[in-house]
């Protein structure tokens, strides 16, 4: 076939067909920015109808201020800072990432990574060490076991006695090799004539050699396959007709290994007195001679046990997905923790005999699918987001591509991956290690948390301008701040101190808690704490301008609402860190960027009400020592409030606890 018809078109239309789906973050942003548009059209409307109403004049004058009171309050609702705070976030993450071997290739995957509910990864090398070493046989003649092994197999020996291959065909030419049969010699001696290369499909590949005139054939691959297509074995030395006894003793020795963690493969040969009419696999994969078996191990990396550890204690659930038999897929989920009985594992085949309603609702059943095929990972990815799972995949090869598009985060290997699955991934493991995933799981946590606290930071402040301006109309004062004085905040006193909340260490019990759920952004508590902050900050700067009218100055009340809206929202930063601890607590460490920048802020404060011409540009005034004192306190009640407000949720823990 040719173009879209070829099994490389079949991929390629896979990869276009899947679907990329808006991030958890970006889903939440969306929906916040509706919120906020309604809010901001519903307060303008309602404010511009009300004054108006309540004046009772309806003079072009009147109007615009009454606009421009409506707009200054439409200015105050919009967090301007907020995009370019979560995308300098999110580049500090990626660049943190890059250097523990996480290459982001999407912003947007570093908070998917924050968000993720199932990780759905290879067995060989992600898992495991990738060392495959050779520690068991099962065959009567082990010289010609070895033999066919390294013969029919592309890795090779180079001239300084590294083998060079695929590495479950290195450690079949290292086994040789230990039996004094090297490659190179086998080679010399048996000229490989034709193949069929290895396909997943059948699970094994073939190799046609010319030896001294007749031709013999190797082929190697799943026992399970491969056993189809035996009809005699190999026995001292003679070959006799495969009874099923025999075949049921050759499939007990392959699960006596299986069960050790070994991966098994299988051997066969045929004889031929010329040279075969075709190298297709379906004339020359039949009526086999059953050689024998080898087992090998493929240690588990010591710290994955840990790692995977950590993921399900946070919510996070692993899942093992590998060519290997299953048994020798059970026997290493179980040692890692991933599965605590086989039930839980799942071959391709049964796969096949599922239908895609019935996949949907068992899938939460399986945490081990062995002996698959690339294009089940697709349907395992699918099954899991239509549970409404945030689903990461990892994957190496060419077909592997459509799944890692499909997966809310793919994740391609750097080591042994192709072009074509990085290309369709959102992040590259240059190590190929599932301990790098994990600690890119905990970095998205990190940096999801922190976006969160940079939204609720400047949420609340932007509720206190809304409510400053809204309380102020409705007991009919003039303006207590105007619109430069709430943009000056939104640009300056706000995103500086965002920034470096999103920049926040991460807690120690990060990794303690479930996955934040990708329905609303605004989590149980959220809300309330928003609001009730920006109650607070409310309550201060409407003091102050109160406080500055005793005078019956307009200027100075102003003055002091601004600045203590400024500084409140300033300390309020320091409030964000976390939820329950005092800001005194030093349980997360410091954050040296947070007070660097409160501290700039300050600085940009200082400078407008000491030079003259920026203090009258903002239209603000001199204070007394008197509103400078009362400046102060009023700017340090609402980080008072706050810290009582935690407190009692520390009381209510304990108690909770207690019970």
């Amino acid at each position: 076939d040719t173009g879209m018809n070829t099994e490389m078109g079949k991929i390629a239309d896979a990869i276009s067909k899947a679907e990329e789906n808006a991030t958890p973050l970006q889903r939440k942003l969306s929906e916040l920015s509706k919120i906020l548009s309604f809010l901001v059209i519903g307060i303008c409307i309602f404010i511009f109808a009300f004054r108006l109403i309540k004046i009772g004049d309806f003079s072009s004058e009147v109007i615009l201020d009454t606009f421009m009171i409506a707009v200054s309050l439409a200015v105050a609702a919009i967090p301007e800072g907020l995009a370019a705070v979560v995308t300098i976030v999110l580049s500090i993450g990626v660049t943190n990432m890059s250097r523990r071997n996480a290459v982001i290739r999407k912003l947007t995957a570093v908070e998917t990574l924050g968000s993720a509910q199932i990780i759905c990864s290879d067995k060989t090398g992600t898992l495991t060490q990738n060392k495959m070493t050779v520690v068991d046989h099962f065959g009567d003649n082990e010289e010609l076991l070895a033999t066919a092994m390294a013969l029919c197999s592309d890795a090779e020996i180079d001239e300084n006695g590294d083998t060079i291959g695929e590495p479950t065909e290195c450690a079949l030419v290292n086994y040789a090799a230990k039996l004094h049969l090297n490659k190179p010699e086998l080679k010399e001696k048996n000229k490989r004539a034709g193949e069929a290369p290895f396909d997943s499909m059948r699970k094994m590949m073939s190799t046609v050699h010319s030896v001294n005139g007749r031709y013999i054939q190797y082929t190697k691959g799943a026992p399970d396959e491969v056993l189809k297509l035996c009809t005699k074995y190999l026995k001292d030395g003679k070959v006799h007709e495969l009874t099923d006894d025999f075949k049921q003793t050759i499939l007990a020795d392959n699960k006596r290994m299986a069960d050790k963690a070994l991966r098994v493969l299988c051997a066969a040969y045929k004889e031929y007195g010329s040279i075969p009419a075709s190298f297709d696999a379906d004339t020359l994969e039949n009526d086999l001679i059953f050689i024998g078996l080898t087992g090998m191990i493929d240690p588990v990396r010591p710290e994955v046990l840990e790692a995977i550890k950590e993921c399900k204690a946070a919510g996070i659930r692993p899942i093992m997905i590998t060519g290997d038999h299953k048994d020798t897929a059970t026997a290493i989920a179980m040692e890692l923790g991933i599965i605590e009985e086989p039930s839980q594992a799942i071959t391709g085949a049964m796969l096949n005999d599922i239908s895609e309603e019935e996949l949907n609702k068992t899938i939460g059943n399986y945490s081990v699918y062995a002996r698959v095929q690339p294009e089940h990972k697709v349907r395992i990815v699918k099954a899991w987001k239509k549970n409404g799972m945030i689903t990461a995949m990892t994957g190496d090869g060419v077909n592997d591509a459509p799944a890692l598009k499909a997966a809310d985060i793919g994740i391609a290997m750097g080591k042994s991956g192709t072009d074509v699955a990085k290309d369709a991934s959102d992040m590259i493991l240059l190590d190929d290690d599932f301990t790098t995933i994990e600690y890119a799981i905990r970095e998205g946590r990190r940096i999801y948390r922190n976006i969160q606290k940079v939204i609720q930071f400047l949420l609340a402040g932007n509720v206190a301008e809304i409510l400053t301006l809204f309380l102020a109309t409705l007991i009919n004062w003039d303006a207590p701040l105007l619109a430069v004085h709430i943009l000056l905040i939104n640009l300056i006193t706000d995103s500086l101190p965002a920034i470096a909340l999103g920049v926040d260490p991460a807690s120690k019990n990060i990794m303690k808690h479930k996955p934040v759920k990708s329905g609303t952004l605004f989590e149980r508590g959220l809300v309330i704490r928003v609001m009730l902050h920006g109650i607070y900050i409310t309550a201060a700067t409407v003091l102050a301008y109160r406080y500055g009218l005793t005078s019956d100055n307009h200027a100075a009340g102003m003055t002091m609402a601004f600045l203590v809206l400024a500084i409140s929202q300033l300390l309020h930063a320091l409030n964000q860190r976390s939820n329950t601890d005092s800001v005194f607590a030093r349980g997360n460490g410091h954050n040296k960027a947070l007070y660097g920048t409160i501290v700039v802020s300050g600085a940009v404060l200082t400078c407008i009400l000491l030079i003259p011409a920026l203090r009258r540009f903002f239209s603000l005034v001199v204070l007394t020592g008197a509103q400078w004192g009362m400046t102060a306190l009023l700017s340090l009640l609402p980080l008072f409030l706050v810290e009582i407000t935690k407190l009692i949720k520390r009381i209510r823990n304990k108690k909770k606890t207690r019970e």
